[in-house]
């Protein structure tokens, strides 16, 4: 029996993108790279702060999503607040994860150590799977290489979230 697409869901922050003064090209990369990778993708765009990535990130883990990918607000403009409005909804956080995507960046690009993009994870409730969290910034070459990470490691995770063995 064939198993349901994994559900996750491409979160956009940025308040030109939000205002539609700006594509949301980012958005729209991560959301083609997941659908490729076998998910069943969703989309949301929110404008920059924490309060907004709370509540879109609260609601995706609230609707079952359980890879959830964030893009823009990790540099340090005074409306980037991505991680912190992610800290609040994590159970647990996978700075290792963090460390690894900003070390790629950095092979690529010396502003790839200006992120500060968390992973982390919200673990399983009665109703509600666990999912993985990971803040990526907001230009489509950083999704693409934090996804080209990313990937190969989320169903090893979700499978260790639903109890799974090492």
């Amino acid at each position: 029996m064939p198993h349901e697409p994994i559900a996750a869901r491409v979160i956009t922050v940025s308040n030109r993108s939000a205002a539609g003064l700006r594509e949301d090209t980012s958005g729209a990369l991560a959301a083609e790279r997941l659908e490729a990778a076998g998910y069943r993708v969703s989309r949301a765009l929110v404008a920059d702060g924490a309060e907004n990535v709370h509540a879109a990130l609260t609601a995706a883990v609230d609707a079952g999503v359980r890879f959830i990918v964030t893009s823009g607000g990790t540099g340090v403009t005074p409306t980037d607040r991505t991680p912190e409005g992610t800290r609040g909804v994590l159970d647990r956080e996978l700075p290792g994860l963090a460390e690894l995507l900003r070390a790629e960046a950095v092979r690529k690009t010396p502003f790839g150590a200006i992120t500060r993009g968390l992973v982390g994870v919200v673990d399983a409730r009665p109703g509600r799977p666990g999912a993985v969290i990971a803040n990526l910034p907001g230009k489509p070459a950083a999704v693409a290489e934090g996804l080209e990470v990313l990937l190969p490691l989320v169903p090893h995770l979700l499978d260790q979230l639903a109890g799974g063995d090492h």
